[in-house]
């Protein structure tokens, strides 16, 4: 009988020569990538599953040899694909948390409903770097493998900052090895690094112009590029106390100041930032911003609002003569750049799902990321769908069974679905899932620019070539370090 048909997850028989020599193969294979892990040593040890995942499936735990901890799951009756995820974020723990991937298995215990077998990882550490995500990302895939055997279909699932780091899986590995079959992006951050973070440049700058208190003028000063400064001691309850303090932003609006109320407006109306995501904007303007300046770049800023013009407050012409003005590092710029933007060079289905109205990742990121791969020429291999929701992290179940279905029976047969079919077979799913389907296959967003103010250049796609990014490659330490 073969594996992929068997109702349980036992693995292929074969001999410990054979499993050595996949061992071997697999590390020789590691070579491909300066950033690519090492496959544990260790074999996958049995874990308790997930409550909803009790009885359907058995589910396993492990550490890779860079010490990412990962977490894997076989359905009882799996459908022989394989679908590895890569976490949204970044984190920002010194060491690879154990509990993240564990907790991802339980939010998409739906691809493991669905048939799929699963695997994430939570990464070697916490903070910035997409391509050591990718490379954990595709090392988990090869521990599976190692595991349990090559699997019909191999696809990569990124959700948020994790749609940024699948998207370099897949162009990374998917083309050059041919590890995966598909893609399916969901919320994701595709503007990458370089841009897709340019509207909490502008809020760090913009708070800082309103409400003075970020560094307060009795504070140590430091550039507001660097997010925070390295060795503040803020927490995010202070962070959130500065953001009442100057916008009442958590106070009913009728006990709000009349200042506070127009600082609030003014920093919602230029930075077109959602005022219920305003916080955690913020918060990753400051904390993030610092991860990647000070932890990830020595200090260095990738960050520019030069040329870039304010509107939208009380008094424009005040706001821009008065707001902090800085200009990137171009050896920071290009790192950042080399490590987290997209290339488009992708030769495998691409299908994304995006909530219109996501104030996290803003849905005009899906606009920057088919420019992208209509730069590069590779628009062909891409469906985009998008749904009425409000959500970012957390979108229909029912949508995400029919997403990675219909990318399945895309990769299977060959025939490209459209918006319009992907959002008529969510019916089926949701009599199963019950959780809803919300597309409106219509929908197309606006460009980047029109939602996030371009810096001069910014205007064109990719953000990076695939030239650019095989110039930089022959850097010596370009990039972010694992």
């Amino acid at each position: 009988m073969n594996v992929f048909d068997a109702p349980t997850h036992a693995p292929r028989r074969r001999s410990a020569v054979v499993a050595a020599a996949l061992a071997a193969l697999l590390l020789g294979a590691l070579g491909e990538s300066s950033a690519a892990a090492r496959v544990s040593t260790g074999a996958p040890s049995v874990a308790e599953c997930p409550a909803g995942l009790a009885g359907k499936a058995t589910c396993y735990t492990g550490q890779d040899g860079n010490g990412a901890y990962y977490t894997m799951a076989v359905p009882k009756r799996w459908n022989g694909s394989l679908v590895v995820h890569a976490h949204g974020g970044p984190d920002l723990g010194d060491t690879s948390d154990p509990s993240r991937s564990a907790g991802d298995l339980e939010r998409w215990a739906v691809m493991v409903d669905e048939g799929y077998a699963w695997a994430g990882s939570s990464y070697r550490r916490g903070g910035y770097g997409t391509r050591m995500a990718a490379a954990d990302t595709e090392n988990v895939r090869r521990l599976f493998v190692s595991r349990f055997g090559q699997p019909k279909r191999t696809y990569v699932h990124g959700q948020s900052w994790g749609g940024d780091v699948a998207a370099k899986v897949a162009e990374t590995y998917g083309a050059r090895s041919g590890a995966y079959d598909g893609a399916l992006l969901t919320s994701g951050v595709l503007g990458g690094g370089s841009r897709g973070y340019d509207y909490r440049v502008d809020l760090r700058a913009v708070f800082q112009y309103y409400c003075r208190n970020h560094p307060r003028p009795t504070e140590t000063q430091y550039p507001l590029w660097q997010g925070l400064r390295a060795g503040s001691l803020m927490t995010s309850t202070g962070l959130r106390a500065r953001l009442e303090e100057c916008t009442g932003y958590a106070s009913e609006p009728a006990d709000r100041t009349a200042l506070q109320q127009r600082n609030l407006k003014d920093i919602l109306a230029v930075t077109r930032v959602p005022e219920r995501a305003l916080e955690s904007h913020l918060r990753f303007s400051t904390f993030t911003f610092r991860d990647i300046v000070s932890g990830r770049l020595g200090g260095r800023n990738p960050f520019s609002n030069q040329g870039v013009r304010y509107s939208g407050s009380h008094d424009d012409k005040a706001l821009n003569a008065g707001v902090e003005r800085f200009s990137a590092d171009p050896t920071a710029r290009r790192d950042l750049s080399y490590d987290s933007d997209l290339t488009g060079n992708v030769s495998i289905p691409v299908l994304t799902l995006h909530a219109i109205d996501d104030p996290t990742a803003f849905v005009e990121h899906e606009s920057a990321y088919r420019a992208t791969l209509e730069g590069a020429g590779t628009d062909g291999h891409l469906v985009q769908t998008y749904t009425t929701e409000t959500e970012h992290s957390a979108l229909s179940d029912s949508e995400y069974a029919n997403s990675v279905s219909a990318l399945d029976t895309w990769v299977r047969t060959g025939r490209k679905p459209t918006p319009g079919s992907i959002a008529a077979s969510c019916a089926a799913f949701d009599r199963v899932h019950a959780d809803g389907c919300f597309y409106n296959p219509r929908f197309l967003p606006p460009s980047y620019a029109s939602r996030v103010r371009p810096r001069p250049g910014g205007l064109s796609w990719p953000a990076m070539t695939a030239a650019q990014e095989r110039k930089w490659s022959r850097i010596t330490d370009v990039g972010i370090a694992p």
